[in-house]
């Protein structure tokens, strides 16, 4: 008996061993991920805050002609942060209309494009109902929170046209 119990206690000794390890490894793997994406804005900040505003207006464009259709072509985000600045700045002011850029409107188009990118990676059904989440936080975000969380959310997808 005593020798199954030495047994139990030394698998749980390795467990929690390789759990540390574990935890450790994948605190690591966050900040050399962290680290990376400050080396990429300190490498690339010009080209990181030139891209910021062409993000943003990709986002609110995306948005914009999903919901009022000004341009019969569907684009995703990735071609839209490609396309001619002028030319993405000409649809997105066609789509908004009498709308500025800084109005409420084109700030939650921001961040429905913004974070349909961000959830682009998940399974349709997935991604609708995460959608469905969000349309529910910008309803309840004041303008303050809604412009801080597009900003947040515009720098990391800027950081990831980077790499």
């Amino acid at each position: 008996m005593k020798l199954g119990i030495k047994f139990i206690a030394n698998i749980l000794v390795v467990f929690l061993i390789l759990s540390e390890q574990s935890i450790a490894y994948s605190m690591e793997e966050a900040d050399n991920t962290a680290e990376h994406n400050e080396w990429l804005k300190q490498r690339f900040s010009q080209q990181h805050e030139a891209l910021i505003p062409v993000v943003a207006v990709a986002d609110m464009f995306f948005s914009c002609n999903k919901v009022r259709k000004t341009d019969d072509k569907h684009y995703d985000i990735p071609a839209l942060v490609a396309m001619d600045r002028d030319l993405l700045a000409q649809k997105l002011t066609i789509c908004l209309n009498e709308d500025t850029m800084q109005s409420e409107i084109a700030l939650n188009f921001g961040l429905l494009g913004c974070f349909h990118e961000q959830l682009s990676h998940l399974p349709k059904s997935e991604r609708q109902q995460k959608m469905k989440l969000v349309k529910q936080a910008i309803a309840s975000l004041s303008r303050e929170e809604r412009k801080r969380s597009f900003t947040q959310c515009v720098t990391e997808q800027s950081i990831h046209y980077l790499k």
